[in-house]
């Protein structure tokens, strides 16, 4: 999934080397003097979560330690806190024609159970924040309902940009105080969220959902993630959040944090908003074209940007580096080709599991072939690095 990650440094009370802690996130939004807990604050707390400042909430970014924890999701199963998320319901007839227009993925190809990741656009193909559409069919009445996770930086953003494009037919209600948000990740996932409840998560693939119950209680569960590894993101009322935490964590699911998160993603190259993406780059840009179906839907914001975009071509792509040496690319390095800069590294961090640097980065078309060879000035010195396919790494199937 997505989430933006403010500038604040990871608490060093644990020893961790310079060219071994995780990036520097990506300041979005302006500091809040009292940030917001989640509902598994003190259960964090209790097992020895380390916080920072983020979005405006106060979240873990690490518990035993990077390391172990990347380990743990990519080996066995970890759990994060992401009830910072913004978690919205849209519900109404028109839900899904209305939320068309908003974005530039078919969401009518969807069915109840399935979801789609996508971006919300402005008018000039910029990308507002990236999201998933959870469709959740239609109750008797023949209101379709929707859920829509968003990032935490851009919540409230979001819910003013998606507001003002609704009419008085289809109504936003925000979860983002009311629930939590629960990722368990990693190959022992599965198995794990299966002993808390009696739907077959086996009859669920990737990007699918249901609604169901969690110890007795409603709950949402979609097989999705922010990992590249196989696992579930379970909603959840905010006093059943914390049952469901203590039970995985008796269950011997490890508990992650920022992080881990951060370098998992970043492996799996999913993009970081704030970082990777935003309103200055377009999906053509950022290697989402994917999720752009213009020939398959009627009128968004920003698709005559995007057209003409297409039509004349990007002159910059999003691209996988790995560094040559042990020398770390962070993010805002500049990018150089024969001494001139023609790039920046957007996120950057050592991969725990190929167990090299790498980074991605913005650069000319003409410097964006795999095996290009270019250089990532640190500290005024410059070390190569190579384009390489994304993502990093995929999980075995």
């Amino acid at each position: 999934m997505t989430g933006s990650i403010d500038s604040s440094e990871p608490t060093k009370s644990e020893a961790i080397p310079a060219d071994d802690a995780p990036q520097k996130f990506a300041p979005k939004a302006a500091p809040d003097p009292t940030p917001k807990q989640t509902p598994l604050h003190s259960l964090c707390a209790e097992v020895g979560a380390k916080f920072t400042p983020f979005s405006g909430w106060l979240m873990p970014v690490q518990f035993t330690g990077i390391r172990a924890e990347h380990e743990a999701v990519r080996t066995a199963a970890g759990m994060f806190d992401i009830s910072h998320m913004g978690k919205f319901t849209i519900t109404g007839k028109g839900a899904i024609a209305q939320l068309q227009k908003l974005v530039p993925s078919d969401l009518d190809r969807l069915t109840p159970g399935r979801a789609q990741y996508t971006v919300l656009l402005d008018e000039h193909g910029g990308i507002i924040d990236d999201l998933i559409v959870y469709d959740c069919g239609s109750d008797p009445g023949g209101d379709r309902c929707v859920v829509a996770i968003v990032n935490a930086g851009t919540c409230a953003g979001d819910r003013a940009w998606i507001e003002s494009h609704l009419d008085s037919d289809v109504t936003l209600a925000d979860l983002t105080d009311s629930h939590a948000l629960i990722a368990v990740q990693g190959p022992n996932a599965a198995a794990a969220v299966q002993t808390l409840t009696l739907a077959d998560l086996s009859e669920i693939s990737a990007f699918g959902h249901c609604e169901t119950t969690i110890s007795g209680q409603a709950a949402f569960v979609a097989r999705t993630g922010y990992t590249g590894e196989d696992g579930f993101e379970i909603m959840v009322e905010a006093h059943i959040g914390k049952l469901l935490w203590q039970t995985l964590l008796e269950a011997g699911v490890t508990p992650c944090g920022l992080g881990a998160r951060d370098t998992l993603r970043l492996e799996a190259a999913m993009a970081l908003y704030g970082s990777d993406i935003d309103r200055d780059t377009t999906p053509l840009e950022a290697g989402l074209k994917w999720v752009v179906h213009s020939d398959k839907q009627a009128d968004y914001i920003g698709r005559s940007a995007l057209e003409a975009q297409q039509e004349k071509g990007v002159d910059r792509r999003l691209v996988g580096l790995q560094m040559q040496g042990r020398h770390i690319a962070r993010h805002g390095y500049p990018v150089l080709a024969d001494g001139d800069r023609v790039g920046v590294v957007t996120s950057g961090a050592p991969s725990q599991t190929l167990g090299v640097p790498i980074a991605l980065a913005y650069v000319p078309v003409e410097f964006a072939k795999v095996g290009t060879t270019v250089e990532v000035e640190i500290r005024g010195k410059t070390h190569p690095a190579t384009v390489v396919k994304k993502p990093f790494y995929r999980r075995s199937r």
